[in-house]
Parts: C-alpha cells; sequence; structure tokens
C-alpha cells in the first residue's frame, strides 16, 4: 500500500528510540513529499491545492466545510489528459521498453520521445540509484554495445483514451433513415466554475464534416444530441432538453468519488427519418420517481434529408476528428448498443426499452460476452463484431443489475456493460526509436537505457534474466514488476497519475497498468526522502554488489509463468522491498519452492497483499480493490477481476494471508521516521544462532541513520506474525520494532469500528514490524525482516551496521549447502504482542 490522501497526520519525530517527543505536524503536500509524490497528479491545479490548506485552518464542521467547499469548486480543472501531455513535454526527453525482462540473444526495443532533434542513448548495469549524499550515491556501468550512439528524436503524444472500434461495413453506411439506441450511465462532472468539457462520442460514425457521417453524442453542455452532415457537407447539431443528470461529488470540485458509489442509468435513443427531417430524442432515467425531470422526449425538424457516408470505423465512447486522430472522449458506462435501420416509433422504442422489441437491428452489440478478452460481439445475423482499445474496464455491472449476484460469471447477462475512460491507457503504440540485441555474455542484473539530450535525461530500466539453460547461481532476487506497475504514474515522479492508485478523470479508480507507457516513476535519482519500489530496490541491489554475491535477476512475470519450476535451481530467493501485489500463479510458485527445500528471505514490508492477475499477454495487470487499505475502493458487484473471474481484494481475505507462509503480514504504515528493532527471547533460541552471529544481546537493530526517512530499519510500512492469521505455531519473532508515533496508523482491515479504535503507534502494540524466522520441510526456511526501511540502512557506515551483518549471515547460511538446524518440535507461548517491545 502507499500513503492515503490524509488531510492531516500528526505524530513523533523520533531521531532514534531514546528520543524525547516532539508533536509535529505533517501537512499533506510535506506528507506526500515522503514517498515521492510531491508531484501528486490530481486533477485540479495548484489553487485547488491551497484551498485545501485553507480549509484545515477552520474549525471542524459544516462551518469549516462551507470556505474549503467554495474554494475547491473554484478551482480551475486540470484534465488529466492535458496534465499528463504537459508533464511528458517537461521532462524533454521520456521513453518505454516492449519488455521489462528480457535475456542474452533476445531483442529489446525502445520507444522515445525527444523534444530536441537530436538524443543519446547508452545501455548501463544500475546498481544504486540513490543520489542521497548520505549514501554511496549514483553507482552505474556503462555497457559497450552497438545501440549506444545517437538518434533522431521528435516528439510522440501519449494516446490516452478507451473505446471500441468496429470495422467499417457497408451496412453501416446510412445515408437515409435510421435509430441509435443504448443505455448510459455518463459519469463526466460537468459542475463548478471553469470547467469546460467538450463533446462526448456515445455511437458514432462521424468523421470530419466533408466526409460525413452520423453520431449520437454528450454535447459541451451535457445533453444528448445528434449530429448529422449532408453529403456536401452541411452539419445538424440536434440537442435534447433538459441535460442528462451529472454527477454531484459531495465536495463540489473534488472528482474523487465515494467508495461503493454505482452510476445512474439512463435509456437513450435517437431517430431520424430522412423524408420529412424529423429527428426525435429519447431520454428515460433509469429512476423509481416517476417525477424526474430529466425523463423528456424532444423533437426537432432539421433540413437534413440524407446523411453523408464515410469509410471509418464505427466507434463506440470517441469520433473521429479527423482522418487519423480520434478525440471526444466518452466517461462512463455504455450498455447494448444498437443500429436500427429506420425511424422507430415511440411505441417501438418503449418496447425495446423494456426488452420487448423484436424487429432485427443492423447491429446489436451484447458486452457481457467475451468479457475476458478486448472482444465486442455483434449479436446480430451480420456479426459486426469489434474490439475495445486501449482498456475500458470490463466485468461492470449492467443496466439491469439487481444486486443479487456480485460474481459476473455467474450472472453474465446483468454485465453488459463497459466501462470507458477519457484517461485510460494500455499501448502508447510509439514508434521504436532503437533496438538492442543483448550480448550474450551479459550478465544477469538490473539495466537501464540511458537516455540524453541538452539538459533532460531519462532512463529506461529493465532486467536480464539469466539464458534458459544457463548454469544458475546459487540466490535469485525477485524484482516486483508488478509492484511497479501497480504504482506506475506517468508524467511525474510521483505514483499519480495513470497508476492503481490513481483515479480517473471522473472520480473512479483506476484498475488495469500497462507496461506498454512510459513510467516515469520507475527511475533512478528521484529527489525524496522516502525512495520507494524501483529506487529502494536499488539499496538491496548495491548491497548485494558490495558483499560479491553472484545473483540471478528475475521478475514478477518469470515467476507468474514459470511458477516453482522458475526458483527450484537456486539455494536462496530474496525479494525486494515491496512485493505487493501476487498473482495465484506467484504465491503457488513461492509456496512450492519454499515446500521443496527452498529457503526464502522476505526483505521488505507489506508483501503478498493484493490479489493481481496479469493478462495472457503479459502486458498488463489487473486489481480490484476493496476491504484493504487502499487509496479506493470498487463499487458493488464489480469486485472480481475481468482477467480471471477471481475475487479481488487482499490475499487475506481469500484465505492466502501472508502470515501463513512468510511467517507475517501487513499491519502499519507511516511516513515520519524509522525505529529500531528490540531483540526478542525466540532470538536466543539456538536454532538461529547463526543470524545473530557478532550482534550483542541489548543491542538495538537499525539505530542509524538510513537512506528511507533518515533513520532506523524499522519503518514505512510494517508487517507481523499473527498466529491466530496464520503463522506457523513453530515461527521465532526474532526481534520487533518499538516506539512509532501515531503517524504510524493500524491497517483498516483490522479495525472494525472508529471510535476508540486506537490505530496509532503510540497506542496501539501491533502497530510494530516482527522479524520472524521459521522452517519449512525438506531444509526450506523462510526469513523475513518485515518492513519496508529494511534496506536502506544496508549502507550505513559503509555497510558496516549490524542490518548490514543480519542479512550477510541468513543469505550466506541460506545459500550454502550447511543444513539449518531443524525446528524442536514444541508450541512456543502465545505471543500477543502486550508489551511495547
Amino acid at each position: 500500500m502507499a500513503p492515503q490522501d490524509e488531510d492531516l497526520t500528526t505524530g513523533d519525530d523520533r531521531a532514534d528510540a531514546q528520543n524525547t517527543e516532539q508533536a509535529t505536524e505533517v501537512s499533506r503536500r510535506d506528507f506526500l513529499k515522503t514517498v515521492g509524490v510531491s508531484g501528486l497528479a490530481t486533477t485540479m491545479a495548484g489553487t485547488g491545492v491551497d484551498a485545501l490548506a485553507q480549509g484545515r485552518q477552520q474549525q471542524a464542521g459544516p462551518t469549516g466545510l462551507a470556505p474549503l467547499a467554495r474554494a475547491v469548486a473554484d478551482a480551475p480543472y486540470m484534465p488529466i489528459r492535458r496534465e499528463v501531455a504537459d508533464n511528458l513535454v517537461k521532462r524533454g526527453i521520456v521513453g518505454y521498453a516492449d519488455h521489462l525482462r528480457i535475456q542474452p540473444g533476445e531483442t529489446i526495443k525502445f520507444m522515445v520521445s525527444s523534444e530536441l532533434p537530436r538524443y543519446r542513448a547508452d545501455i548501463v548495469r544500475l546498481i544504486h540509484g540513490d543520489a542521497n549524499p548520505k549514501g554511496p550515491g549514483i553507482k552505474e556501468v556503462l555497457v559497450e554495445t552497438s545501440a549506444n550512439r545517437e538518434y533522431a528524436g521528435r516528439h510522440q503524444d501519449l494516446p490516452l483514451g478507451s473505446y471500441a472500434t468496429v470495422p467499417d461495413n457497408p451496412a453501416l453506411r446510412i445515408s437515409g433513415s435510421f435509430t441509435v439506441t443504448a443505455w448510459i450511465a455518463p459519469t463526466t462532472q460537468r459542475l463548478g466554475a471553469g470547467q469546460a468539457m467538450g463533446a462526448e462520442g456515445v455511437v458514432t460514425k462521424w468523421a470530419d464534416a466533408e466526409r460525413g457521417g452520423y453520431g449520437l453524442f454528450i454535447d459541451e453542455s451535457g445533453r444528448l444530441a445528434l449530429w448529422l452532415s449532408e453529403p456536401g457537407g452541411r452539419v445538424e447539431k440536434i440537442h435534447a432538453e433538459p441535460p442528462l443528470r451529472p454527477w454531484i461529488p459531495a465536495i463540489p470540485g473534488l472528482n474523487q468519488r465515494p467508495q461503493g458509489v454505482s452510476t445512474s442509468w439512463y435509456f437513450v435513443a435517437a431517430s431520424f427519418h430522412a423524408e420529412t427531417g424529423k429527428v426525435v430524442l429519447y431520454q428515460d432515467p433509469l429512476s423509481p420517481f416517476p417525477f424526474d425531470h430529466t425523463r423528456a422526449v424532444t423533437e426537432r425538424s432539421t433540413a437534413v434529408k440524407s446523411i453523408g457516408t464515410n469509410n471509418v470505423p464505427l466507434l463506440i465512447a470517441a469520433c473521429w476528428q479527423s482522418s487519423h486522430v480520434l478525440g471526444r472522449y466518452y466517461n462512463g458506462k455504455i450498455d447494448n448498443p444498437r443500429i436500427y435501420g429506420r425511424a422507430l416509433t415511440a411505441g417501438e422504442i418503449e418496447s425495446l426499452e423494456r426488452g420487448r422489441f423484436d424487429d432485427e437491428p443492423i447491429a446489436s452489440w451484447d458486452f457481457s460476452r467475451d468479457i475476458e478478452t478486448d472482444s465486442i460481439v455483434d449479436t446480430s445475423p451480420r456479426q459486426l463484431h469489434g474490439r475495445t482499445v486501449n482498456l475500458p474496464m470490463r466485468a461492470v455491472t449492467g443496466h439491469n443489475w439487481n444486486a443479487s449476484e456480485m460474481d459476473y460469471t455467474r450472472a453474465r447477462d446483468q454485465y453488459g456493460a463497459i466501462y470507458f475512460h477519457d484517461d485510460d491507457i494500455d499501448d502508447a503504440r510509439w514508434d521504436v526509436g532503437f533496438e538492442l540485441r543483448v550480448p550474450e555474455n551479459l550478465r544477469s542484473g538490473l539495466y537501464a537505457a540511458r537516455l540524453r539530450t541538452g539538459p533532460h535525461e531519462d532512463y529506461v530500466p529493465f532486467v536480464i534474466r539469466p539464458k534458459r539453460g544457463a548454469a544458475p547461481a546459487r540466490i535469485a532476487l525477485l524484482i516486483p514488476t508488478f509492484s511497479y506497475l501497480a504504482y506506475g504514474g506517468t508524467g511525474t515522479s510521483a505514483f499519480r497519475p495513470l497508476s492503481l492508485y490513481s483515479r480517473h478523470s471522473d472520480g473512479s479508480g483506476v484498475c488495469y497498468s500497462s507496461r506498454l507507457r512510459p513510467i516515469t516513476n520507475m527511475r533512478p535519482k528521484i529527489e525524496t526522502n522516502n525512495p520507494w519500489q524501483f529506487m529502494a530496490d536499488t539499496h538491496l541491489v548495491d548491497w548485494l554488489e558490495h558483499k560479491g554475491f553472484t545473483v540471478d535477476f528475475y521478475t514478477d512475470e518469470d515467476l507468474h509463468v514459470e511458477g516453482a519450476a522458475l526458483l527450484a535451481p537456486y539455494k536462496a530467493v530474496l525479494t525486494a522491498t515491496h512485493p505487493e501485489y501476487y498473482s495465484l500463479q506467484m504465491l503457488n510458485g513461492l509456496r512450492g519452492y519454499l515446500e521443496n527445500g527452498g529457503r526464502l528471505m522476505y526483505l521488505g514490508g507489506n508483501g503478498f497483499y493484493w490479489v493481481t492477475p496479469m493478462d495472457p499477454t503479459g502486458r498488463y495487470i489487473e486489481v480490484r480493490r476493496r476491504d484493504g487499505t487502499e487509496h479506493w475502493q470498487g463499487a458493488p458487484g464489480e469486485h472480481y477481476h475481468s482477467l480471471t473471474g477471481e475475487p479481488g481484494g487482499l490475499w487475506r481475505f481469500r484465505g492466502m494471508a501472508p502470515q501463513q507462509f512468510v511467517g507475517v503480514g501487513f499491519t502499519a504504515q507511516g511516513f515520519d521516521r524509522n525505529c529500531p528493532y528490540k531483540r526478542m527471547p525466540d532470538s536466543f533460541d539456538a536454532r538461529v544462532a547463526f543470524i545473530f552471529d557478532g550482534i550483542a544481546s541489548n543491542e538495538l537493530i537499525g539505530n542509524h541513520p538510513s537512506l528511507v526517512l533518515g533513520f532506523g530499519a524499522g519503518g514505512s510500512e510494517l508487517d507481523r506474525a499473527d498466529f491466530a492469521i496464520g503463522t506457523p505455531p513453530h515461527t521465532l519473532v526474532l526481534a520487533s520494532s518499538f516506539g512509532h508515533s501515531d503517524a504510524y496508523q493500524h491497517v483498516v482491515e483490522q479495525i472494525n469500528t472508529s471510535n476508540g479504535a486506537h490505530p496509532g503507534g503510540t497506542d496501539n502494540p501491533l502497530v510494530r514490524a516482527d522479524m520472524v524466522y521459521l522452517e519449512y520441510p525438506k531444509g526450506g526456511a523462510v526469513f523475513s525482516t518485515s518492513a519496508i526501511a529494511w534496506c536502506g540502512s544496508l549502507s550505513f557506515n559503509s555497510y558496516d551496521n549490524n542490518v548490514s551483518r543480519i542479512t550477510e549471515n541468513v543469505l550466506r547460511r541460506f545459500s550454502s549447502d550447511v543444513p539449518l538446524p531443524p525446528p524442536t518440535g514444541t508450541t512456543p507461548a502465545l505471543k500477543t504482542g502486550s508489551d511495547k517491545r
């Protein structure tokens, strides 16, 4: 997980566990800076953030809310599409690769957008990506390859916005009478000062005016509209009255949707009678209230008698703005769009709305079919099938969902909608800038294409895994690329926008994340006092390099595809700092490895948390959030993954809590200061004497400066043992962090009431990190450090510190052929964590 967007966090700022408590107030902006999100992408410009700060100064309650609401409502709206485009331009040069991992002998392609006409590319091996002067600094090794040279540069746009496309067909080139119908649930927020939103295409066979066409739209004022173009190019745009009801947020100007809110549906239709020029627009809200004033039928006369035809594909949720440019993207759900080859009567349209109309349409797309794919199916005899582009959300409730079934696989007929967004992205589809054929002799490791033009620089990281069939090392490191994708922001060094922690421009949560786009926070050299994910993981890569360990690097995709067989050759497997997002295949792979004698070092925190399937091509992952410590939660009935049909949320609530196989699971997070660990009685058990070789009995562990949050090894996000949830009974709790401030909050999945929960570190004994050790059959074992910040302490004092010593003790023993001491077979006394440790 990551910091919630709290307006205020209060806590103690400790230099170490003995320091005097000092109350501090952490502003929202400062709080987000601690995780590298000072460039937080929001849908408001800076004045909106200032309004939030002003609002905090008001008294609590309604009297304080009104100024905040007014200030935010007056803030200018920054569409995510424009925000991302502007930020990419400001970076000067940016790129991405067609793969996150590759092996010697294979070719990797790099897509580059440069604001200057020339750029230089070099391949480097990344060792330490954190420029913090208190640490080792940037370490990278230039790799001599044929790809290292200058290239011609040009700007490339990021094509945000999802839609469905149907190939051109003579049946769709309508020149006379027709009717278009659909169920729609539009979600664009159109209220507030300065929010000039454009028209949105619903079902369109529309080109530019010269080539003609027709289309059902929502216009700039939120009104249902039919656009018609005559063969000569004259255009008429007929709109209904009144506008469709807009979505209204709790605080005007803030477009974050409340958790668990579904959408409001309308049945809409537009008919055109060529002989009379009559247009009729119907809009009927799906509402139990008959007095809804937006229920209306609008009749207009036009001079149009025939429609110009074109050969462009028909689009759903967008329209063609020129021969090669799409635009007018729609936000919201669309269910069962249809086209008829005549002007239906009012009675026929009413029958169609109620599902009692049997006339054959030109096309009728049933989105409840092939949900797991990008296909859309036309059920008419013409079979005018199409496909979706840029990952609109599927497996979402349709207009007829009755709340009796939450699993779409059991009631597909109630899941006939697709949720489109104007900022969805799958494949940026940029032209290739250059390619690299990986040399056969290149060692496994973390690499990047370093791009430079003028004063600008970017890195495009990738992993080189060992070539299949090559002799393995004794140690493997799993690079958490699923988690990189989950946090993957575009345009800033933050994890917004476009990551799974982001919201779309309509306020709904982002549930798909693709690798085929610039992920600009998966980079070295980000200025932050809390390195996160990729940059934090280079702390471990650097330590392994410094200590002289030979390591094979793999990614989550490798583990997902190959499972336990991938890990079987290795004596020891290491995780990085935050392996939060895991698929079922990955969990089963790790478990299979451990149950067959493998040894795992879990060197992070909040791992194995969210259910995360990967699409069959490996392009993207999907997350359906619910019931966890999270940034958004899905709507009712939308918690099952479209890729696999499996329920989303936490592995804990799927009966596969991480405590069951690594001994610990997520318990708290905080981002002011870390704390040291104190040894527990279990640390003196003979089974773990090798771990504490060279460590004094009363020595605090990690009680020194860190590259993560400045101090301490136990911090950022914390895990602990919990025997009630599934920690194996023979697990040894070796050490626990202590002294956390109230900036550290207990996870919400363990708090059932808001009053008296005492979730902060000063009150709650469950706010701690537990270092644990447990054995598996056949000589397997797990060592868990339970804190994201652990690896940030490895390099202190030229790598001569007790965090480094313990890590080295475990790794050298785990990677050796020396058997581990067997467990005694006795059941430990119940560990309640009742003391403050």
